[in-house]
């Protein structure tokens, strides 16, 4: 089983999208029984709220099932428990940094990263009200990541 936790800044746009994308990508390529996917915030703002209705809107339009997600806030017992802690941007990687100091299984990563964008950000659309850009990144990233998975021979 390979368990995947995406994070952002308040776990209602680009996790949550990150996580039904590549969920969506597994179920099709008929792996789900392989995978746990989820995603949390690395701060407390939005926690209970429900996905953000731009990213509902957006993965509604590509066909991109999203479910009944509530935010959550990432916790130090999560390292333990995932394989993938999966970041958005350097801001969220500074503040996982925070909650869990140390990364002594290199399980910390940027979902760029995958995509051979080393260090590349995934713009907010909160602040930039773009989810078409957020969802090609995503996107990206996660075919990155699942491609990077298989050539490792992990699924």
């Amino acid at each position: 089983m390979i368990k995947v936790l995406f994070i952002c800044h308040g776990n209602i746009c680009r996790s949550p999208m990150a996580q039904y994308v590549m969920q969506d990508l597994v179920n099709k390529a008929g792996l789900s029984k392989h995978f746990i996917i989820d995603s949390a915030a690395t701060s407390t703002e939005e926690i209970g709220n429900g996905v953000h209705y731009g990213t509902r809107q957006k993965l509604r339009e590509v066909g991109v099932p999203c479910g009944d997600h509530r935010a959550v806030q990432i916790t130090k017992k999560d390292y333990n428990i995932y394989d993938y802690l999966i970041v958005m941007d350097t801001n969220n990687l500074r503040n996982l940094k925070r909650i869990i100091p140390n990364d002594p299984d290199a399980k910390v990563s940027m979902l760029l990263d995958y995509a051979n964008r080393q260090g590349q950000s995934i713009a907010d659309p909160w602040y930039t009200g773009n989810f078409d850009a957020t969802y090609r990144d995503v996107l990206e990233g996660c075919q990155g990541l699942l491609e990077y998975l298989r050539d490792r021979g992990m699924v």
